[in-house]
């Protein structure tokens, strides 16, 4: 299959081990070079705009866009981000309508969809992006494909926990006053005030002990905090119950129903399950439909336990066709609305 040929040839850029096109770097810049051949194989009109997205599009260029992004994190995976982007190369081609977009800097922030809609350019009526799940959850219920409901939300900020430092030979166990253990229960504590939330997560990413001796009690303990929930109210008791101040927040995105909808009826078409779910991890997309553009979302489940990120990232050849399939039909189903 060609589009398995050309995530090879992607996967090769940079040097592994693993995907290495972080951006901005010289290997994001060869690959999109490599997907402008591509779209004029394709037949397409190549663009590259002013913030280095890349544009193919057709004769019927309409306003639909389909893509995705190139770049990489460190030794990540062959999926993550290429999947989307030659699929839409292949969708476009085929059904001979719309527009490719290979967007700039997904993994750094979305810097390239972010620069687009606030730019003041004309923004396209309807984007649809093909990305891996990145998760367990299309596998644990028996499905191939899944609709995304919506980007999740999330707050980031820190705690601090201040104690008392001193030795730690002669500072008797019960007169002490240590940061780290304070800090240990609040970590249990996020944990599962996240867990008492369907759909919502916590993680402790980053712990800085002062003064950090080995043989010093911990007086000063800073952790990080990154909340992520599916809806507003959730996100909100998520923050109080943790009791953390954000020093970042993004607030959750709803994909467009009638993409949602054409995707829905594809995949049931086939005689496949159906399964909605959220994204917790953001996207493009969520960029895009945060600023008006009827935005949806195929995923394609994740194997090896749902791992991204990662050289052990995962899909079968049979769900990329199937995926591929349905992103190509539900492009013709918008741009013929």
């Amino acid at each position: 299959m060609r589009i398995l040929e050309r995530l090879e040839q992607l996967y090769a850029i940079g040097g592994g081990p693993g995907a290495n096109r972080p951006h901005p770097s010289p290997a994001e810049d060869e690959a999109h070079g490599l997907a402008a051949e591509w779209l004029r194989e394709a037949g397409l009109a190549v663009e590259v705009d002013r913030h280095g997205n890349l544009f193919g599009r057709s004769r019927e260029a309409n306003a639909v866009w389909v893509g995705s992004h190139l770049d990489t994190v460190p030794a990540g995976g062959k999926f993550d981000g290429a999947l989307g982007v030659v699929a839409a190369i292949e969708a476009v081609e085929q059904i001979g309508a719309g527009s490719v977009v290979v967007l700039r800097g997904e993994e750094v922030g979305c810097v390239g969809s972010h620069a687009l809609v606030g730019s003041g350019d004309p923004l396209p009526a309807a984007f649809l992006e093909l990305h891996v799940e990145q998760g367990p959850a299309l596998v644990s219920r028996g499905a191939p494909l899944g609709v995304v409901t919506g980007i999740v939300g999330y707050a980031r900020g820190e705690l601090v926990f201040r104690g008392r430092a001193g030795h730690a030979g002669t500072t008797p166990m019960a007169g002490r006053e240590d940061a780290l253990v304070e800090a240990a229960q609040a970590i249990l504590g996020i944990r599962d005030a996240a867990a008492g939330l369907d759909g919502a997560v916590a993680t402790v990413g980053q712990v800085t002990v002062e003064p950090g001796g080995v043989n010093v009690i911990p007086g000063r303990v800073r952790i990080s905090v990154d909340a992520r929930a599916p809806d507003a109210e959730m996100l909100d008791r998520l923050v109080s119950t943790i009791g953390l101040e954000p020093g970042q927040r993004t607030e959750p995105v709803a994909m467009s129903p009638r993409a949602r909808g054409a995707l829905r009826e594809e995949i049931a078409s086939r005689g496949l399950p159906v399964v909605e779910l959220a994204s917790g991890a953001g996207h493009d997309a969520g960029v895009l439909a945060a600023a008006g553009v009827e935005a949806g979302m195929l995923f394609v489940r994740s194997l090896n336990g749902g791992v991204s990120h990662s050289p052990d990232e995962l899909s079968s050849d049979e769900d990329v066709a199937l995926a591929v399939e349905v992103l190509e039909a539900t492009l013709g189903r918008l741009v013929g609305s």
